[in-house]
């Protein structure tokens, strides 16, 4: 992305793109709707890919979307469009009302309640353009894959690195006179190869992403990671079944979190298909355990102001001494559930794990005997029952130390009683998505391997 390109959306008319909306809710209502809600996004971006020192991709992005919902008092209809002109976002909105139409009733359709519209703006620093060259992205990607390449002679092949850099101004507004713009940046490195010894081949990769390109890892390093990483799993061995404690890497640990997350969210409430159903107010974790929601971090990629509806986002305490504080609900659910949108249409905002005040290295050694997972494979989750079972790779640890790494093994129990068992969260904080957590320490589970 050149310097003139990144100026050209910072500097876009913000007000214009308002207007556009605003032009649109107007438009829906001319047409009888008694609600509407519109959200417009224009974004632009950069990626390049490298494979074996080659550039593979140069891929420049220039997005637009419109998206309007109408309501004819409980019916109601949507309609998008990457056109944004005025005849064609007619066309959409005439194409929603017609939908709306032919729609079954519904009680709990609409709007949010206007009086959890977000009022106060805080700025939150989520924008900042990287002013670079392609030929720099595609030096910093060969820089990146190189590294990895010539770290080590058993680096025998690459899956490629990538630099990918993304800006993008997005605005949502309804008919209770809500209209609020957000600009974005998102800025990332990633490279992944492969090493083989011994005839046999493993596969690693590391990444790094930031609102922020002055604070991303340095190409380089990036590179490096990634192929340690995919050495130190090289002669892996394979484990015979037993009981174990488990030691999940922070990238991997916020996917526990992420499966408690899902169990909790009003759409799985009211469904009737979630394993934790009717459990705010319960204990399902240890009385240590905290999971704090921090929306307003700057920088961060989860912060926000309000959610996708417009309702104001909050600082608050979603498990609090174990016990669930409440569930994660938009206008919808809440209704289907007579409760009160929490803000949470877009998902959660920096949804933080209160560690325990232990290093890594600290963990390594509480857990004394068990199994290190640095991946996860297979999608063997059953939100319904709480049963858990993924494909698994890693290392296994004996005396508090790592002794060799570990193959072709399943991990099993159920999410209940691994909630109850984490026994320490470390300090290794991982802030790299909207969930943020050290390394977690489950006791007793299941570890499938050989006979």
């Amino acid at each position: 992305m050149n310097k003139e390109s990144s100026d050209i959306l910072a500097l876009s008319d913000v007000e214009e793109l308002k207007n556009i909306v605003t032009d649109t809710l107007k438009m829906a209502q001319q047409k009888g709707a008694t609600q509407a809600e519109a959200g417009l996004s224009v974004a632009q971006g950069l990626s390049v890919a490298t494979r074996m020192r080659d550039v593979e991709t140069i891929e420049h992005q220039q997005d637009n979307g419109l998206g309007i919902s109408v309501y004819f008092g409980q019916h109601k209809g949507s309609a998008n469009t990457s056109n944004l002109d005025p005849a064609a976002i007619r066309k959409t909105v005439e194409a929603a009302c017609n939908i709306a139409r032919y729609t079954s009733e519904d009680r709990c359709t609409g709007l949010a309640d206007e009086s959890l519209m977000a009022v106060q703006i805080r700025p939150l620093d989520l924008y900042h353009p990287w002013h670079i060259s392609p030929e720099k992205v595609i030096e910093l990607a060969l820089e990146c894959e190189s590294a990895a390449l010539d770290y080590d002679q058993r680096i025998v092949n690459s899956e490629g690195a990538s630099v990918d850099s993304n800006a993008g101004i997005s605005v949502y507004g309804n008919t209770h006179g809500f209209l609020q713009a957000q600009q974005k940046t998102r800025h990332s490195i990633s490279c992944a190869v492969v090493g083989e010894s011994d005839g046999k081949m493993q596969r690693d990769y590391w990444y790094d992403i930031s609102r922020n390109p002055d604070h991303l890892c340095a190409a380089r390093e990036v590179g490096l990671k990634a192929a340690e990483r995919t050495v130190k799993r090289l002669d892996a061995k394979k484990l015979k079944t037993r009981q174990s404690p488990v030691l999940y890497v922070p990238e991997l640990a916020r996917g526990l979190v992420s499966h408690f997350t899902s169990a909790i969210s009003g759409s799985a409430q009211y469904r009737k298909a979630s394993f934790l159903l009717d459990a705010v107010d319960t204990q399902v974790f240890p009385e240590y355990f905290q999971l704090t929601e921090r929306p307003f971090e700057p920088q961060a990629l989860g912060s926000a102001n309000f959610d996708a509806e417009g309702v104001a986002v909050a600082e608050s305490d979603l498990v609090s001494d174990g016990i669930i504080q409440s569930y994660l609900l938009d206008s919808y659910s809440a209704r289907k559930l007579d409760l009160q949108s929490t803000g949470h249409a877009s998902g959660v905002h920096n949804l933080t794990v209160k560690n325990t005040g232990k290093s890594f290295v600290e963990l390594l050694k509480t857990m004394h005997q068990g199994l290190l997972v640095t991946e996860l494979m297979g999608h063997g989750v059953n939100n319904v029952t709480g049963d858990y079972s993924r494909g698994a790779a890693g290392f296994w640890v004996e005396n508090g130390e790592i002794q060799f790494p570990v193959e072709e093994v399943t991990i099993a129990a159920n999410l209940r009683d691994m909630f109850q068992n984490i026994v320490e969260v470390g300090t290794d904080i991982d802030c790299r998505a909207n969930i943020f957590s050290g390394s977690m320490l489950v006791e007793n589970m299941t570890i499938a391997g050989t006979d």
